[in-house]
């Protein structure tokens, strides 16, 4: 069987794939419902003073997000009258997709989840996917009900990235990660002229270079550098957000013309 797979027509082998995730598809959203349902009772065991408690916090975070929303509004007026004047291209606009993770598959090479959305919600093949505090991955796979994601942390993911308060790229890669452990990236071609001071971390963002991910978006943090085997650029780990493993909900950066 294998050998007759290894022979058959590249055309045939993408067909056998798209059809096999067509039909997995479904049991894939039945899991994220079941998880849903186990969330609610879970919630309903909770006693009357919690939730009134958890009420109270989620005001007060209410009443800051809604600050931070006006904020946001006249810091992008401000960037819109900017760009006018030195007439700069707008930069790319991106509709928001939020989606619930159905299944996630980490192993030292596959680093990937699958989100309950596909080209029902416009989702295509390459839109980014972020949460509150950066960048979760790429969308690589889509049908019509679902999409799976590959994460920052896999070895496929590669990008341009500025350190914070830099202006010149460097190259993020994912990593061999393994199954239970810390996700981590590697960071090349840094100037030899970054230095970082012990126990000093430095964020890496993204630099918005190619219109992939918007720019400034946190991919991670990094805490030593070294010289790479050439000598002409130095080399890093990158430790990337814990929460890639456990995230419920993430949103997907949708492309608009």
């Amino acid at each position: 069987m294998a050998v007759v797979w290894l022979i058959a027509p590249v055309a045939l082998k993408r067909f056998v794939r798209a059809s096999f995730f067509e039909f997995s598809a479904p049991i894939t959203l039945t899991e994220a419902r079941v998880s849903e349902l186990q969330d609610y009772w879970h919630l309903r065991l909770h006693s009357q003073r919690d939730l009134i408690a958890a009420g109270v916090d989620l005001a007060r975070v209410d009443a800051s997000y809604a600050l931070s929303v006006q904020q946001n509004a006249a810091l992008q007026n401000e960037v819109a009258r900017l760009r006018q004047m030195l007439r700069m291209p707008a930069p790319p606009h991106f509709r928001l997709e939020p989606a619930q993770v159905a299944r996630r598959d980490f192993s030292a090479w596959w680093q990937r989840m699958t989100i309950a959305k596909g080209r029902n919600f416009g989702i295509t093949v390459g839109d980014p996917v972020v949460f509150a505090e950066g960048v979760v991955g790429r969308v690589a796979e889509v049908s019509a009900t679902t999409a799976v994601v590959d994460l920052i942390s896999s070895p496929g993911v590669r990008l341009a990235a500025f350190f914070e308060g830099e202006t010149r790229p460097v190259s993020y890669q994912g990593g061999v990660n393994p199954s239970f452990g810390p996700a981590q990236g590697t960071v090349d071609f840094v100037p030899l002229d970054i230095s970082l001071q012990p126990g000093e971390t430095r964020r890496l963002v993204t630099s918005g270079l190619g219109g992939e991910f918007p720019p400034g978006l946190t991919l991670g943090q990094v805490d030593h550098l070294e010289p790479s085997g050439d000598g002409l650029f130095q080399t890093g780990i990158v430790h990337l957000n814990p929460r890639l493993s456990d995230l419920t909900e993430v949103t997907v950066l949708c492309a608009e013309d």
